[in-house]
């Protein structure tokens, strides 16, 4: 892996508008791509139609046809990047909801929630449920909602997650514990 200081320099060069740092920059970041898809798409069903490989580059086109963004770090793209592949993932399960029942979602299977956030999504409505839980717990408290984007979906250590939110180890911690009995609790009685 680059050296972080190497990773910095080329993400603050991309803010300044310095394109020709861009080839660089993936091929420097995307075994960590690579790395946030695999742990996305492990999450996912066994039969999903999107491949890890597609999740990453969909993701680093967003990433790179998207407004610009004021690079801090490599924590802060790959947190942004796990922030991209979570939307592309449940756009594509709206996608295959929509396609398949018309819209209309079942009540959610709690087999893998015993005591974490799920394993496996196994199914598109698990994770719009997922999803949607998520963005309602985000209005109530959105630095812990941030915390499982980031541990659940885009992988990121207890460590490179304090780094990112500004926040101490301990305080991820107890954040990713709260978080998980709210979202629990929320899709249990949806799911009643």
């Amino acid at each position: 892996m680059s050296a972080p200081e190497d990773i910095t320099l080329c993400l603050a060069r991309w803010s300044d508008g310095d394109r020709s740092v861009e080839e660089k920059l993936l091929q420097m970041m995307m075994p960590e791509l690579r790395k946030i898809a695999r742990r996305s798409m492990g999450k996912e069903r066994p039969d999903h139609t999107l491949q890890a490989t597609a999740l990453v580059n969909e993701a680093y086109l967003k990433l790179i046809d998207g407004k610009p963004v004021r690079w801090q770090d490599r924590a802060h793209f790959l947190a942004i990047a796990a922030r991209i592949m979570r939307n592309i993932l449940v756009d594509h399960a709206r996608e295959r909801l929509a396609a398949k029942r018309e819209g209309m979602a079942n009540a959610i299977s709690f087999d893998a929630f015993e005591g974490n956030l799920p394993a496996e999504l196994e199914t598109p409505e698990d994770m719009v449920a997922l999803n949607d839980a998520l963005e309602a717990f985000a209005v109530l408290d959105p630095r812990k909602a941030k915390v499982v984007e980031l541990r659940f979906f885009g992988g990121l250590s207890v460590e490179e997650t304090a780094l990112v939110l500004e926040i101490s180890e301990n305080t991820v911690i107890r954040d990713w514990s709260l978080a998980r009995a709210w979202l629990l609790r929320e899709l249990r009685s949806d799911g009643a």
